[in-house]
């Protein structure tokens, strides 16, 4: 890692911990910095601002005093889930005190060159599909960011040979000032976490953040399918590698005759592909257009893509039992997200969906369910709305309690060559703390299926 003195002697701000808050405060206090740390959680059920008041770090816990806020402050550093409108970043924000996340300590550290991946959808599909790729090649590849390890922590380890592939997040790339990828992928933009940016357009700030800094040899990899990524991309500088699985391109990636192809060759026929639907081809095209830019060799490309079985709770294939194909899409968090699944597949649906009510209808799902799916199970808080809308387009319905109830009610609907597909359309906090653990009780819940 670059040992720089930027920090050092100088007074810096972590404002909470979780995992990145604490790699922050680490990485700040070795390369010299005066670090204060303030969390929430009171100083006596947290482990980790102990320690790291044990290594020399001040460390003011169970309240935000405003005053640990100060023109001296050489940076703050947040949480990325902390939002702007808090008393402390307000306060930095009006004296002039940079407001960062620890993606931007790790591009400042960091001997690798960045990957930065981001979008409203695909990101970790994407992600995982360039490592899996550039396993392939002669640079090593590390998983970093919203997946995997803190981006600093891997940043602090990383070789100049290495190549960092960060799955970035809008909350993170809002506080990023110098952060600049050798290649920077934007995927797609939806309205999403706008209880967190307010409006749509502050949201495409957010991602369009990731091309801020980029400079005549920086890689763009975007989706010129998508108006508002394409806008982004267009305003930036750099090498422009546009994907479509609309339009044949004249450079970059696109879908032509069923084919795969990058940069005019074609690297592998749709149907070989592991992963169903267009999105996947989306991330395949931008995964090999982000890895080929290493040299990784094209067939080695391929077969990553004809092997690659999927990410856990993304549109993940549990098993085919008794001629039903069982698919896992807990990370299904919103309504365009379980609309592009059911675009996926060819096959009639029986969906499970149901989840934490945000306040909205699900009227948006209704043309999906008349063309895709003849049977949907519902359960918590939303489960009569979504049920409304399935009413609506004419598909057998059926409330449950719990994800675990609403499984075998599902699996009775289904037939020899339907898919059972979990895909919520909400989010999971009514009944789980994750959707990651959502996607758990679901699949537990079809392993006791009659086999």
């Amino acid at each position: 890692m670059k040992n720089i003195s930027k920090y050092r002697g100088k007074e810096v701000l972590v404002l909470g911990l979780a995992k990145s808050g604490t790699a922050a405060a680490e990485l700040l206090h070795s390369l010299g910095a005066k670090v204060t740390v303030n969390d929430q959680k009171p100083l006596e059920e947290n482990e980790a601002a102990r320690k790291l008041q044990e290594s020399g770090c001040t460390v003011v816990c169970g309240e935000h005093p405003l005053s640990l806020v100060h023109s001296d402050l050489a940076a703050l550093v947040k949480n990325p889930g902390i939002r702007y409108d808090n008393p402390l970043v307000e306060r930095a924000v009006k004296l002039g005190v940079p407001v960062i996340t620890e993606v931007e300590l790790a591009y400042e550290i960091s001997e690798a060159p960045f990957i930065g991946i981001t979008g409203s959808n695909g990101k970790t599909t994407t992600t995982m599909l360039a490592y899996e790729i550039l396993k392939k090649g002669s640079r090593t590849p590390r998983i970093a960011g919203n997946i995997g390890q803190v981006s600093c922590e891997v940043a602090s380890d990383a070789a100049s040979s290495d190549v960092l592939v960060t799955e970035l997040s809008s909350f993170q790339l809002m506080g990023t000032r110098s952060f600049k990828p050798e290649v920077a992928v934007l995927l797609n933009i939806i309205d999403a976490h706008l209880d967190y940016h307010g409006t749509r357009k502050a949201y495409a700030e957010a991602k369009g953040r990731l091309f801020a800094n980029t400079d005549e040899q920086s890689v763009l990899v975007y989706n010129c399918d998508d108006p508002e990524v394409k806008r982004l991309a267009e305003q930036a500088c750099g090498i422009k590698k546009p994907f479509s699985v609309r339009q044949k391109l004249t450079r970059g990636g696109w879908l032509e005759d069923g084919w795969l192809m990058i940069d005019g060759k074609p690297l592998l026929h749709r149907d070989d592909m592991s992963l169903p639907g267009d999105h996947n081809i989306e991330n395949a095209l931008a995964a090999a257009l982000a890895s080929t830019h290493y040299g990784v060799d094209r067939q080695a490309a391929a077969e990553v893509l004809k092997t690659f079985s999927g990410v856990r709770h993304r549109l993940q294939f549990v098993e085919d039992l008794n001629g039903r194909q069982i698919y896992n899409n807990s990370k299904a968090t919103n309504i365009p997200a379980t609309v592009t699944a059911l675009k996926a597949f060819e096959r009639p649906v029986v969906l499970i969906a149901g989840g934490l009510d945000r306040g909205n209808e699900f009227e948006d799902l209704e043309p999906w369910l008349k063309k895709r799916v003849h049977g949907v199970v519902t359960y918590g808080q939303t489960a009569s709305k979504i049920a409304s809308a399935a009413e609506n387009a004419g598909v057998h319905t059926i409330q449950a309690g719990t994800l675990e109830e609403a499984v075998p009610l599902a699996y009775e609907l289904t037939r020899p060559g339907d898919v059972l597909l979990l895909s919520p359309a909400c989010a999971s906090w009514d009944q789980f703390r994750t959707f990651e653990e959502r996607g758990d009780c679901f699949i537990s819940a079809v392993e006791k299926l009659d086999r």
